[in-house]
């Protein structure tokens, strides 16, 4: 199902080195609300969702965040910072708490879309505590990815709770798709 590919999902470029906003994104690479315990929570929500349509659009979208973990290493590479483990900014190790354990759809897509919540605020609060121009430009686009990733979530809740045919839970992969190339564009 995965697989690697070298390009970045968004070109991680940094004005001037800067090891304490460096020090800071260490809450998006290993932090509760990271895109390591996003993508950790989706593969095991995958695992554990019945319906196939869902089941592909948890994993690529845990696939994205763990693309979007890349570009937080290479930022914080590039800032100066210090060397990258899976420690919050405080140094507190992550664990596996951060992830939900939930076993019922609805509950696995609240939980998910909760977590995309808490990623977009993290991701507006960092925004404003920098003034590169080049990272406000790579966290406005985590930050965009996060509610896209919310939105369909939220709607496979929707399609569920209504008791939508197969075809209907089909029409979220399209849509995620359609979604990475108009980031593209970006």
């Amino acid at each position: 199902m995965f697989s690697y590919s070298k390009p970045l999902f968004y070109p991680v470029q940094v004005e001037a080195r800067d090891p304490a906003f460096g020090q800071i994104l260490l809450e998006h690479y290993g932090g509760k609300d990271s895109e390591y315990s996003a993508a950790t929570q989706y593969l095991n929500h995958r695992s554990n969702m019945n319906n196939r349509y869902l089941r592909d659009l948890l994993g690529m979208i845990a696939a994205e965040e763990m693309g979007h973990m890349e570009m937080i290493a290479v930022a914080i590479n590039k800032l100066g910072g210090p060397p990258l483990s899976y420690v919050n900014s405080q140094g507190v190790p992550w664990n596996i708490s951060y992830v939900d354990q939930s076993l019922d759809p609805i509950g696995m897509l609240q939980a998910d879309v909760e977590a995309e919540v808490r990623a977009r605020i993290l991701y507006n609060h960092h925004y404003q505590m920098t003034n590169d121009p080049s990272l406000k430009k790579m966290i406005s686009f985590l930050g965009n990815r996060e509610d896209v990733h919310k939105y369909l979530f939220q709607k496979a809740q929707k399609l569920i709770q209504n008791g939508a045919p197969p075809e209907q839970f089909n029409e979220l992969i399209m849509e995620y798709k359609m979604s990475l190339k108009t980031s593209e564009r970006l």
